[in-house]
């Protein structure tokens, strides 16, 4: 059993960090041949030539994570007539400073993502362009690429266009702010007061934003809740693992997130060019989760069906709103992980299942996905009228890798998670916990609860159990160097919605 450490917290938990990312074939640090050459990049000036429009005039403004540095996109509105809007998102020019085959490039391509662990973020570029030079930072000049989409009255898209732009962000905004002013509970931002016209814009992104996610889930998108968690330190001590709950400030991000990257992925196929789309496969555990469905009293189809599945969500969202985060995480589970697949034109792959969209890729994140700096270059090439620079058998390859390395990064965030939980829970040894299984597998059975948010490998337990299952469980030890947090099932399973 873990006790204690005399260490601080912080420096113990990224010293487990990079032996984790090490041992998952990922590296912490960069290369000294992309230090050499990130010491020669200076600040690009901004452009000029008559393909790069000027559009530093716009209301623009970036929503984040309140200690977000690596600004990827910036978004603005426009009212047009007959009830239409406008609503253009613009993406950082990352490949223009990320030279195809330079050291940045090659160790950007290495890892593939920034990796986020509980005591420290490991960006997939160097800080001097993530951070800044790459990033569309408070009143900066910088180069972007802009998805421009008009929407009609309805939600509908109408039309589309992509080109480079320099845009200047006029307001650095963070969600939860953003999120309390816009649902009511809170004044507005200082920093939206700042700049004038800017709340009734973003009052008017949002108002298109519920509809495209309206439309969307008429469709078949699913309404699922993410149970993810921010480390809380005091100093370099751990104090604490808090929920970071969605809301309506990262629905607004995500459905234009969602919709910009549906224009890159069919503004490829439309100039016949391959890319790297976005999956999420028809689920192989449909059962399960018709079964899950018929424990919470709903029935769902044989076959496989988004919307069937959306309108049980929906409904059990308003049966137990308390409840509703852990059946969603297990819904997750049983959907299966995302991947990269290599589109060529023509030859249409899989689309996103939970998204209920067919043409979908990564495009918007370019500081922290590789496959965003691959697609973007992918666009240029496009709009240049020139090649893809990338031929088809190195994107297959580049997809599958790209996989694999997500895959290793969200281990590794899992594991320190774990190690961090280690460390609160070391002194609850013997405590007495409700669970839910997140995860059934020939190496063992894994349980969720709720407070502290963490996950625990269920050593013995009633048998038969299986994904979205709840039970009593008793913590039984800890070892915070390998993240494991030890649990005993105690009697039989129990309904879910109840408590034992």
């Amino acid at each position: 059993m873990t006790t204690p450490s005399d260490k601080p917290s912080r420096a113990l938990l990224q010293s487990i960090a990079r032996r984790v990312m090490t041992a998952r074939g990922l590296f912490p640090e960069f290369s000294p041949a992309a230090v050499v050459e990130l010491d020669a990049i200076r600040a690009s000036a901004v452009a000029t030539d008559a393909a790069t429009r000027d559009l530093r005039h716009l209301l623009w403004c970036s929503i984040d994570n309140d200690d977000s540095r690596d600004l990827d996109q910036i978004s603005v509105a426009e009212v047009l007539p007959q009830g239409a809007t406008r609503l253009l998102v613009a993406i950082a020019d990352v490949s223009s400073v990320v030279r195809s085959g330079s050291a940045i490039d090659d160790d950007a391509r290495r890892n593939t993502t920034s990796v986020y662990t509980a005591a420290q973020t490991f960006p997939m570029l160097p800080e001097k362009l993530s951070t800044n030079l790459t990033s569309l930072n408070l009143d900066a000049d910088r180069l972007s690429i802009v998805v421009s989409m008009t929407f009609s009255a309805d939600g509908s898209l109408a039309t589309s266009e992509i080109f480079p732009a320099t845009v200047r962000n006029r307001a650095q905004l963070a969600y939860n702010s953003v999120a309390a002013w816009l649902e009511g509970t809170a004044p507005m931002p200082a920093a939206i007061g700042a700049v004038a016209g800017l709340a009734d814009n973003l009052k008017l992104q949002y108002r298109v934003a519920c509809q495209l996610a309206g439309l969307r889930h008429q469709q078949g998108a699913l309404s699922l809740e993410t149970m993810q968690t921010r480390p809380v330190f005091d100093g370099a001590i751990l104090t604490g693992l808090e929920v970071d709950a969605p809301n309506s400030a990262k629905r607004l991000i995500e459905d234009l997130m969602i919709a910009s990257n549906g224009v890159t992925a069919r503004y490829l196929a439309a100039k016949q060019f391959p890319s790297i789309r976005r999956v999420v496969r028809v689920p192989k555990s449909w059962n399960r989760i018709a079964e899950l469905a018929a424990e919470h009293g709903s029935t769902l189809p044989k076959e496989p069906e988004p919307k069937a599945l959306e309108l049980f969500l929906v409904a059990a969202k308003a049966a137990d709103p308390a409840g509703f985060a852990e059946l969603s995480l297990s819904v997750i589970k049983l959907l299966g992980a995302g991947e990269y697949d290599l589109e060529l034109p023509g030859v249409p792959v899989a689309g996103h299942f939970g998204l209920a969209v067919k043409d979908y890729s990564h495009s918007t994140a370019p500081n922290r996905r590789f496959p965003d700096v691959i697609t973007q270059r992918l666009l240029k090439a496009a709009m240049a009228g020139g090649p893809p620079p990338y031929a088809n058998d190195e994107l297959t390859a580049l997809a599958k890798h790209c996989t694999e390395q997500e895959d290793a990064a969200k281990k590794v965030e899992r594991q320190v998670e774990k190690s961090a939980a280690a460390m609160l829970l070391c002194t609850s040894i013997g405590q007495q916990f409700d669970a839910t299984v997140t995860g059934v597998t020939d190496r063992g059975t894994w349980v969720r609860f709720s407070q502290p948010p963490v996950e625990g490998k269920l050593d013995n337990g009633p048998a038969g159990l299986q994904v979205g299952n709840r039970l009593r469980v008793q913590l039984v030890s800890t070892d915070v160097e390998r993240g494991f947090i030890d649990l005993i099932g105690l009697g039989d399973r129990f309904a879910p919605g109840s408590r034992s």
